[in-house]
């Protein structure tokens, strides 16, 4: 197995967005949802219509599930950038509640994990990322992006079920470049 990276910089992941929206609708919503919810590829892949959208055709305000790696419970909201994604998603589609959410091309079987790999990776290729990219790195940019935000460590830590806080920090990549920022950069 090799060693992913997030995708550090917003305007690839803008541009990876513009261009599976105009590929595909499904992989785009794969994409959107693995950055802004931090799920693993399998919890992703297993979602059906029915955890997004409720009987009235509504996107739910939140997501709950049991992971397949802990088996713990997982409950967290939908943000907007996401809940506009599946609005759209579900206009171009006729997907019903007991359906995967991210169906094969079949439509019977959700998408399969190497299906999404190849997705996720020739997407980046052609935005011009030349990192290791692969399923994790969906949810490694999550967690990328709330530490610059300035999210607290140990709320990311939490939030991707990680033991330690330096488990966290080499998980989504921060590099000893960005350590040094600080006392580059600090200057008070």
């Amino acid at each position: 197995m090799q060693f992913v990276q997030p995708i550090r910089d917003r305007k690839k992941i803008d541009q990876i967005k513009t261009l599976l929206k105009a590929q595909n609708h499904r992989d785009y919503v794969l994409f959107v949802l693995g950055i802004n919810s931090g799920l693993r590829v399998s919890d992703l892949l297993s979602l059906k219509v029915s955890d997004v959208r409720n009987a009235q055709g509504d996107i739910r305000d939140r997501i709950t599930l049991r992971e397949q790696k802990t088996g713990k419970t997982k409950d967290f909201p939908i943000g907007k950038t996401s809940q506009k994604a599946l609005k759209e998603y579900f206009s171009l589609s006729a997907l019903e509640d007991d359906q995967p959410l991210f169906p094969s091309r079949k439509g019977h079987d959700s998408l399969g994990r190497s299906q999404a790999y190849r997705i996720i990776n020739s997407v980046a290729r052609v935005a011009g990322i030349d990192d290791q990219i692969g399923t994790h790195t969906l949810r490694k940019t999550f967690g990328y992006h709330a530490y610059k935000m300035g999210m607290d460590l140990s709320v990311i830590q939490k939030l991707l079920n990680h033991s330690s806080s330096s488990v966290t920090l080499a998980y989504i990549g921060i590099t000893q470049d960005d350590l040094d920022d600080v006392y580059l950069n600090l200057n008070l």
